[in-house]
């Protein structure tokens, strides 16, 4: 009876583990495609001419909004990510 009752316990501390692992991953899934859609809007409109490359993606995949509006104004700025 009480292995039955541990094994419960411990499979409901696990389902609830994956729940809030589940949840932090959407919000870091969505935070990525926005800013790789801010990147490639910045892109489009004011025609900066920033390649995609390998750590531009990682910095907006991992940065989100902020990682693209940091690497636009450091394209502006004449510091990093020129062509």
């Amino acid at each position: 009876m009480t292995i039955e009752t541990t094994i419960l316990f411990l499979v409901i501390i696990a389902v609830i583990a994956v729940y809030i692992v589940l949840k932090a991953a959407k919000y870091l899934i969505v935070n990525s495609i926005l800013g790789l859609i801010i990147l490639a809007i910045g892109n489009i409109i004011f025609k900066l001419d920033i390649a995609y490359t390998a750590t531009v993606i990682l910095i907006c995949a991992l940065g989100g909004i902020l990682g693209a509006i940091l690497i636009m104004l450091l394209h502006v700025l004449g510091i990093a990510f020129l062509p």
